[in-house]
């Protein structure tokens, strides 16, 4: 459900939505949630001083209801 919420959210913010992904590694604490998008795109998803990327990571937070879960956003040609 919070890969599903995160995807929308972001395609909502991005030019490019069909270059979105959102994979999902579980760790023993909870989740890390990696979002790609378009290289051009990556400022709109962090925003201005980061306030987007911290909007999208606290409208997670209160979806996954006190579970561990970070947010990543990585572009697409970014290697990890």
């Amino acid at each position: 459900m919070l890969e599903e919420a995160l995807e929308h959210l972001v395609k909502g913010i991005v030019a490019n939505a069909d270059d979105v992904q959102v994979r999902v590694k579980r760790l023993r604490k909870g989740k890390v949630l990696e979002v790609r998008v378009h290289p051009d795109d990556l400022g709109k998803v962090i925003g201005r001083n980061g306030r987007t990327a911290k909007a999208l990571r606290t409208v997670i937070g209160a979806l996954a209801g006190g579970r561990y879960v970070r947010v990543d956003l990585l572009d697409l040609n970014e290697v990890r």
